[in-house]
């Protein structure tokens, strides 16, 4: 499916090297302020141009189709579209026979019975991130918007930052431009790990069990292609501790330390969440990969052409805000 989320719905549509990709956002709330240059900070994030990113470039400009009205939401469904123009659709034609290992064309062609579109990777394309952002952009405005009434206003302040830990295993950010240049030379690439943090909750948002806030999160982030796993305060090193150490002792404040990733029953407890995500490598790679030849009945080698990032985990940072910002703003 396309759409997540109960009251802050969220549907992409669109293929990488279609017309347009883009964004429904039903249950956004009337007036708030909204103008197409509030998207410029984010998508700038998600841009390519750092070393180790695809030399792809597009305008990424949005355009808002519905939903504002002289410069503020309406309540209706917001719409929003960002054109394709630099697409280079011939790299990919050999794939529907031959499919990329790491990628979804086998999956994908399966699935839709060859009607799938494999222009670069069509649906399942990263590119579709781009809408994702732009929906963050809007969530992120609701979760610092004031509401109630002139006699008992209420302030939202949540906020969200996700920084990139380490690069292919190198956690000095002076490293990377020479670690991604020596990785290009290979024709290879390399993942990462990004860091989230979010503060201004409050205790006891979220639910128990299904929807607890570490399983919504966790179904969102999933949701970004190419990420490997999830894990919140001390994550899988809590396997190897006692529980004294471990768990969080309260203060009059709440939690004194944060073993917890800011959750305990699946709510808020008044500590920032805290979770790591790890980034997979790119799987488009110049270095020639065995796979299967369906057309012709036989392995084959493949050297995949076209432009692809050595370390899309340099652009995910925001994207990874943005489906964390989604996640909030339905909950709340």
């Amino acid at each position: 499916m396309n759409t997540f989320g109960q009251y802050f719905k969220v549907s992409i549509f669109g293929e990488s090297h279609g017309p347009a990709i883009g964004v429904v956002l039903d249950g956004v709330p009337e007036n708030i302020p909204l103008s197409e240059a509030d998207f410029d900070e984010d998508i700038a994030r998600r841009s390519p141009g750092a070393v180790g990113t695809t030399p792809r470039r597009e305008a990424d400009k949005p355009k808002i189709l519905s939903g504002v009205l002289d410069g503020y939401t309406t309540g209706a469904p917001l719409t929003i579209v960002f054109w394709n123009s630099n697409v280079h659709s011939q790299d990919y034609e050999q794939f529907a026979a031959v499919p990329r290992p790491g990628h979804a064309d086998f999956t994908g062609n399966i699935k839709y019975n060859f009607a799938n579109d494999p222009r670069g990777g069509g649906h399942f394309s990263g590119r579709l991130t781009l809408p994702i952002v732009a929906a963050g952009v809007v969530a992120k405005k609701i979760l610092t918007a004031e509401y109630g009434s002139e006699e008992h206003p209420e302030k939202l302040d949540v906020r969200i930052n996700a920084e990139l830990l380490e690069i292919g295993g190198e956690k000095d950010p002076a490293k990377w431009d020479e670690l991604l240049r020596a990785v290009a030379a290979e024709g290879d690439s390399v993942g990462g790990i990004i860091e989230c943090t979010v503060t201004g909750l409050g205790v006891g948002v979220g639910d128990p069990f299904w929807d607890s806030v570490e399983s919504c999160i966790s179904h969102a982030i999933f949701s970004i292609p190419g990420i490997r796993g999830i894990e919140f305060g001390d994550g899988f090193a809590a396997a190897r501790m006692k529980g004294s150490e471990h768990n969080d002792p309260f203060g009059p404040e709440g939690p004194v330390k944060n073993g917890a990733g800011g959750i305990n029953g699946g709510l808020t407890n008044g500590a920032p969440i805290v979770f790591r995500v790890a980034v997979k490598p790119t799987s488009s790679i110049f270095k020639p990969q065995k796979t299967w030849d369906f057309e012709n009945k036989k392995e084959t080698t493949l050297q995949i052409k076209g432009r692809h990032d050595v370390c899309f985990a340099r652009r995910t940072p925001v994207i990874v805000e943005a489906m964390t910002t989604i996640v909030l703003a339905d909950l709340l």
